[in-house]
């Protein structure tokens, strides 16, 4: 039984959207269960040859962990569409054998309902992961998936990116059939109503005045890297860019020096233990390290589980240092400048 924590009047949209993810996410389990079953049974009956995924922002990180789960445990390649081939140069998709996963919180974004007709007209299924299950692009897809995570008010996405990235593993643990990973989806609302009461305020005095930063992850934990360093930005103004633990020794880690912070995630895996290992190198240079590493000995506490569900849990409990860290920069986490909630890219 799902245990979560009661909001505080205090508390932003942000916060409550975050304490919302477990109960989200049971929803997101029980309503697709179905659809989720269907699927995976036509592409074991019917096997695709490649996976392209159509997403961005926070989405677009979410089918970032798809490809790690669907590459790790299927073995089918995954590649990210660029939207603006159909909607700036109308190009044709030529290809079969496929599957197109499209994930969004509002489903009406312009250039991604232009890749997906684009898709479609090719004779390729698209699997829609939205929340607004009356939106186009829900009303496009040949398999709907719900994201049932509700109204989501706050600019940055929290709920529906965790449940974007449940409702994958969900589908790729059907798919595969594997026991463990199965298992693990089955826990995870009870994972993350730990996971959001983790307490990651350990983390604000060190980021309190950094402008600029580095986010390392790798394998299942890339993704969870590449959203944390989006928050990051929108929601406490900071230049943090995310990186591969692997590709940061490709030019990147030669800025890294005396006072340069790093947030390091790490799962509990081979891949975990590189970050790990590229942690501990940057803080021998000086760098002020917070590391999240799942059944280790990191500053920031994990949830240890199995490693494909761990960059989930990391990300529900690291949403709210980005809260608390943005109201310590004097920042709205709810309003960032500039930014809407839907964005009409075309």
């Amino acid at each position: 039984m799902i245990d979560t924590l009661a909001p505080r009047a205090s508390d932003s949209l942000m916060r409550r959207e975050t304490l919302e993810a477990p109960e989200a996410v049971a929803r997101l389990l029980a309503g697709n269960r179905a659809a989720i079953a269907t699927l995976a049974e036509r592409l074991r009956t019917e096997p695709v040859r490649l996976v392209a995924t159509c997403a961005r922002g926070s989405s677009d990180h979410a089918a970032t962990y798809g490809k790690y789960l669907i590459e790790t445990l299927v073995g089918v390649p995954v590649v990210s569409i660029a939207p603006s081939i159909a909607s700036l140069f109308a190009s044709p998709v030529a290809t079969s054998e496929a599957l197109c996963i499209a994930i969004s919180q509002s489903g009406r974004s312009p250039d991604l309902l232009a890749t997906v007709d684009a898709w479609q007209a090719a004779g390729v299924p698209v699997a829609a992961l939205v929340n607004d299950d009356s939106s186009p692009l829900a009303t496009r897809a040949d398999t709907l998936l719900p994201l049932m995570a509700g109204a989501e008010r706050s600019v940055a996405a929290t709920k529906s990116c965790i449940a974007a990235m449940a409702g994958l593993a969900a589908l790729v643990a059907a798919w595969s059939g594997d026991a463990a990973l199965t298992r693990a989806v089955a826990m995870l609302p009870d994972l993350l109503a730990r996971a959001v009461a983790q307490d990651w305020s350990a983390g604000v005095a060190p980021l309190a005045a950094a402008r600029q930063m580095f986010v390392i992850g790798r394998g299942y934990g890339f993704a969870a890297a590449q959203e944390a360093g989006l928050k990051l930005k929108e929601t406490c103004a900071i230049q943090a860019e995310p990186f591969s633990a692997a590709e940061v020794r490709h030019g990147p880690m030669t800025i890294i020096g005396p006072g340069f912070p790093v947030l390091a995630l790490a799962t509990s895996d081979a891949a975990g233990a590189g970050v790990v290992a590229t942690a501990k190198e940057f803080a021998g240079r000086g760098a002020i390290v917070l590391t999240a590493h799942a059944g280790g000995d990191g500053l920031l506490p994990v949830e240890a589980a199995h490693p494909a569900i761990e960059p989930i849990l990391m990300l529900a409990s690291f949403y709210a240092l980005a809260e608390q860290l943005a109201r310590a920069r004097g920042l709205d986490p709810d309003q960032p400048p500039h930014l809407a909630k839907v964005t009409q890219t075309r």
